[in-house]
């Protein structure tokens, strides 16, 4: 399969966008001041454990997409 400039540049920059964002987010999430994170004995809470899944996910799924992105970037130069 052939990825064209484009859409190799969209996925290279999807992908450093996610890490972005949700490593401000997880950065956010660890230092939540709210309540919503940490219990009052400092306990993780479920809205910890939700976020923190979606934040590993979406890295997982950002740098595989960078990848693709990276990949087809390079290929194209050639």
């Amino acid at each position: 399969m052939k990825l064209s400039r484009r859409v190799s540049w969209f996925l290279l920059a999807f992908g450093v966008w996610s890490w972005v964002i949700w490593v401000t987010f997880a950065k956010n999430l660890w230092k939540d001041g709210s309540g919503l994170a940490f219990d009052d004995a400092g306990d993780p809470t479920a809205y910890f454990w939700v976020h923190l899944a979606l934040a590993v996910t979406s890295f997982i799924l950002g740098t595989a997409v960078g990848v693709i992105g990276f990949r087809g970037v390079r290929a194209s130069k050639k």
